[in-house]
């Protein structure tokens, strides 16, 4: 198990050079620069001089290239170009507000879609059934930036019942007790969460049908039926543990999901994370702060599946890392 953990491990330093090199030559060759936010037409050609030569911006590209992957080596993000701020403050700053909000999201996801489908594999050809198929493929279809809109314009404008943006009411929150205080922020999480949630666990319902009817058509399934044992021992027992043998693997899969689906709802509500984060270093061209949040993504994603090849084992013994 721990050579198996140690390989991974490994196999992620490639991955995450890859990826912040192709990041940052898609910056390079993308058109404009950080100074260009910083000139206006009145700007002498001194200054203009001066701004780029504060940026590194008049030394070559490969130098900047190396110069980036040494810092990253020993995890140094640098300075924001724009905020004049530690890189690594900001992320950190950023990075659990997003953590939260993939939590709720995972929350929503598995448990509903686990739910679903199983009611659906049980029930297949039956009026609940083909509910909820056709319930799951309408909120599969929707675009996550489109439902998070239209939940606003439900539960907000029109019902009044949740907050629209943000992460905690601005006005009356540090006069709140600590229950108060909680209550305030499980409020704001309820929209963001099921703007993302929603059609994810509609996706896992359907996997999880699939899996579990393929799982109960088994020989040890009928055996089991056989014995006399109650319908929902079977199915609890013997049939869904390993019919969430393909769940675990789209969990591992789920987290790249929830981080660019992140970037448009965190937009939207307004929530201080990481998707927003880098929404503004991408509009002002913040070369240090995109590669540290395609960084931290890639670190997320790659704990992320090494987590779930590890739930194998535990779901289902047989599995064996050496």
């Amino acid at each position: 198990m721990i050579k198996y953990i140690l390989r991974k491990l490994l196999l992620a330093i490639p991955l995450l050079w890859g990826v912040v090199t192709i990041i940052f030559f898609l910056i390079e060759l993308s058109p404009g620069s950080v100074a260009d936010h910083f000139f206006t037409p009145e700007t002498t050609p001194e200054v203009r001089e001066m701004i780029i030569a504060k940026y590194g911006l008049d030394q070559p590209a490969f130098f900047r290239y190396l110069l980036m992957l040494r810092n990253l080596a020993m995890l140094d993000f640098g300075h924001s170009m724009v905020q004049e701020r530690p890189v690594f403050d900001m992320v950190m700053e950023a990075l659990p507000n997003t953590l939260i909000l993939s939590a709720v999201t995972l929350m929503i996801i598995f448990p509903t879609g686990i739910l679903l489908g199983t009611v659906q594999g049980v029930r297949q050809g039956r009026p609940v059934d083909t509910g909820i198929s056709i319930g799951s493929l309408f909120f599969y279809s929707m675009p996550s930036f489109w439902l998070a809109l239209m939940l606003q314009l439900i539960f907000t404008m029109h019902w009044k019942l949740l907050p629209t943006s943000g992460m905690y009411d601005m006005v009356w929150y540090d006069s709140l007790g600590f229950g108060g205080q909680l209550w305030d922020r499980a409020l704001h999480l309820v929209l963001p969460g099921l703007a993302m949630g929603l059609a994810a666990a509609a996706g896992t319902a359907r996997y999880m049908r699939s899996s579990l009817l393929e799982v109960i058509r088994q020989d040890y399934i009928r055996t089991a039926r056989a014995k006399g044992l109650p319908e929902r021992v079977v199915i609890g027992k013997h049939a869904l543990r390993n019919a969430l043998l393909p769940i675990i693997t789209l969990m591992g899969l789920s987290l790249p999901f929830l981080f660019s689906g992140s970037v448009l709802v965190e937009t939207i509500f307004a929530w201080p994370g990481m998707g927003r984060l880098i929404v503004n270093a991408i509009f002002a061209q913040d070369t240090p702060t995109i590669v540290a949040c395609f960084f931290v993504f890639t670190l997320v994603v790659v704990a992320g599946n090494l987590i779930a090849d590890l739930m194998y084992a535990v779901i289902d013994p047989r599995i064996q890392y050496d």
